[in-house]
């Protein structure tokens, strides 16, 4: 992570630095993050009192340490960093939602991305607004990270969870988003398609997918370049609800091309 621009970095960013360098070594002193980031010890005595103010790491004498309940900081963070694309769909997705509002996520790899950049902002740490941030999810392991931050309000949906995504369905959830209104949803998908529409391979994950976009004023849909395109079993919802779809440069320029001409805002990072 050492690197020349890291002294640049906003705090949002740096936090980001701080928390995967903890997941690679599980503690850290204020000298290894000076000598790692190139910042002064003043940031990084400050920047370790504010994480440990969000309760995702722990104070100790001269450093920091992972703390327990902060759902295992290195799987997560190991993760996060093993796709370059996902994670710039995510950096740019959770930039578009806005200080205040209600956004929803469904499961998935590139949703979690973009919660966990969500997460981290420092524009919505820093807000007037308590809430800053309104989560409302049907996805356990969203929930479990949204929880801990003190500026988001968290709304977990109850229903069935599905182990291959964590994802809550059935009656039980469909009851209380019926309840809900959704500024924005970031909806992730196995497919996407000008002709098509957002689509997944669950029947099940579909229909409470296809509820949130219903709920939602705002859907934008976050896919790597290889699902733009491409067809899935089971339709969310039409090209015509979709604002806006994130996706990284691997993604075919036809497909794109298809996916504008239905109307749909593509942005490629």
């Amino acid at each position: 992570m050492a690197n020349g621009s890291a002294k640049s970095l906003d705090r949002g960013a740096r936090w980001s630095a701080l928390l995967g360098l903890l997941a690679e070594r599980g503690r850290l002193s204020v000298a290894e993050v000076v000598d790692t980031l190139k910042v002064s010890e003043a940031t990084v005595r400050r920047d370790f009192s504010d994480l440990a103010a969000q309760q995702l790491v722990t104070r100790t004498h001269g450093g920091i340490v992972a703390t327990a309940v902060a759902y295992d900081l290195p799987a997560r963070y190991k993760q996060a960093g093993a796709d370059d694309a996902k994670e710039r769909i995510a950096a740019h997705a959770a930039d578009l939602v806005r200080d205040g509002t209600v956004v929803g996520f469904n499961g998935g790899t590139t949703t979690s991305a973009v919660a966990r950049r969500l997460a981290a902002r420092s524009d919505l740490a820093m807000s007037s607004n308590r809430p800053a941030i309104t989560v409302v999810t049907n996805a356990l392991n969203i929930a479990t990270e949204m929880v801990l931050r003190p500026f988001v309000r968290c709304v977990s949906l109850g229903g069935v969870a599905r182990p291959e995504s964590y994802e809550l369905s059935g009656p039980l959830a469909t009851m209380v988003l019926n309840e809900l209104w959704l500024d924005t949803v970031v909806l992730g998908v196995d497919a996407v398609s000008g002709g098509a529409g957002a689509m997944c391979h669950h029947e099940g994950e579909a229909g409470i997918n296809a509820l949130m976009v219903e709920r939602a004023d705002r859907v934008v849909v976050v896919a790597t370049g290889a699902k733009i395109g491409a067809r899935a079993f089971a339709r969310i919802c039409l090209p015509s609800r979709i604002e806006t779809v994130v996706t990284d440069d691997t993604a075919d320029p036809a497909a794109v091309a298809e996916l504008r001409a239905a109307g749909v805002t593509v942005e490629v990072v």
